[in-house]
């Protein structure tokens, strides 16, 4: 027997909360499906804090710092294009079984 499960949709203002409020996480990007760029960011983060008093870890920093800014200005283009993965996958119809 199949269940019916109405597919959720990704909301933009969550995305941006998760953008403003965690950026050295990559949270914005875990929660769209974007796990690989995601765990990219949280390592630039990561590896850049503790090596930035090597000096390489600086450009690492900036780096992330410019990706999240851009991210800005990415993540509603983003959203929309999950929620429509969503829609293929389920047929249009906002719903799949399950």
């Amino acid at each position: 027997m199949h269940h019916v499960h109405h597919a959720p949709a990704k909301d933009t203002a969550v995305a941006y909360l998760l953008l403003l409020l965690l950026p050295p996480f990559g949270a914005h990007r875990f929660y769209l499906g974007r796990t690989g760029s995601a765990i990219t960011q949280l390592l630039l983060w990561l590896l850049g804090v503790p090596l930035s008093f090597f000096v390489i870890g600086v450009p690492m920093l900036f780096a992330a710092a410019i990706w999240w800014f851009v991210d800005l200005f990415l993540t509603a283009g983003m959203v929309r294009e999950e929620n429509q993965r969503a829609l293929t996958r389920t047929g249009g119809t906002g719903f799949y079984r399950g």
